[in-house]
């Protein structure tokens, strides 16, 4: 069975934002670490992110929003587990990240016009990490704010990414 763990970025997501929406529609899915505000500290994130991976063998998808990609990267560059995949949505432009190609499969989701990263850094890192670009055209930073509520076709992408390889 595929454990589902949801990586907030810097801050608590709307009620209404996709990732919040999900939580709720699927019993599976569990917040790692649980959303909380600013200040967005790694290596607390990372510490969080591991305890999740850590808590079970069953193969996990990682299901990251802005920061919280950043997360991911980082989690990468230190531990290891059970992570057979990662949906790594709207990566913001900001502190140093980790460019090594990730462990595992990913699907990197980029924006034309997000204020928090630039389409060329976000194509760039999905290069840098291996993993599959997905333009997903002018969306803002895919949150509650460039209204974005469910977003069926990120759905669809954790269902590849929960598929066999």
């Amino acid at each position: 069975m595929t454990r589902f763990l949801l990586v907030p970025g810097r801050g608590v997501p709307f009620p209404n934002h996709w990732s919040r929406q999900w939580a709720r529609a699927h019993r599976g899915y569990r917040w790692a670490p649980e959303p909380s505000g600013p200040p967005y500290v790694a290596d607390d994130r990372v510490a969080a992110l591991q305890t999740a991976v850590a808590a079970s063998q069953e193969p996990a998808v990682l299901i990251a929003h802005s920061a919280g990609c950043l997360t991911v990267a980082w989690w990468a560059r230190r531990f290891s587990g059970p992570v057979a995949a990662a949906l790594l949505v709207t990566p913001p432009e900001g502190p140093p990240v980790p460019r090594e190609p990730l462990p595992f499969r990913s699907i990197v989701v980029v924006s034309r016009d997000d204020p928090h990263g630039s389409f060329a850094y976000g194509r760039q890192l999905a290069a840098d990490w291996g993993g599959e670009l997905v333009d997903a055209g002018p969306v803002g930073h895919l949150d509650s704010s460039s209204g974005f509520g469910p977003w069926p076709d990120g759905q669809k992408l954790v269902a590849r990414l929960a598929g066999p390889a």
